[in-house]
């Protein structure tokens, strides 16, 4: 019996492992399959990726300081983070990811990189 792309449904040729008729039918399968499944969770993922942008661009050597003023400029939305860090010191840090802030006195911020292992 002949084997059919899941995509297009065309005949597959070739080995008898293969699933897909063509790199581009594997390709747009996929990208069905994984795509943000409606514009409330691509919302959150794009603010999610702007945070994280921020932090990025202004942290650049692992640890740093900024103010309130600097990140709202840029577009920072404080309610989207991904995680928390509490501290035996009682400080609490909020993570985009491996990026990471806490609020100082008068506005600061202290900004963070967590290091992760690949």
């Amino acid at each position: 019996m002949p084997r059919t792309c899941p995509e297009c449904g065309d005949v597959i040729v070739g080995r008898e492992d293969k699933k897909f008729c063509s790199d581009a039918c594997r390709n747009a399968f996929n990208n069905k399959i994984n795509k943000d499944s409606n514009n409330y969770m691509r919302n959150i993922n794009n603010r999610l990726r702007k945070n994280y942008r921020i932090l990025a661009s202004l942290n650049t050597e692992g640890k740093t300081k900024t103010t309130k003023s600097k990140l709202v400029s840029k577009g920072f939305d404080f309610d989207y983070f991904t995680n928390l860090l509490h501290t035996k010191t009682g400080n609490t840090y909020y993570f985009v990811y491996e990026q990471g802030y806490m609020p100082l006195e008068n506005d600061y911020y202290i900004l963070v990189k967590k290091e992760v292992s690949q």
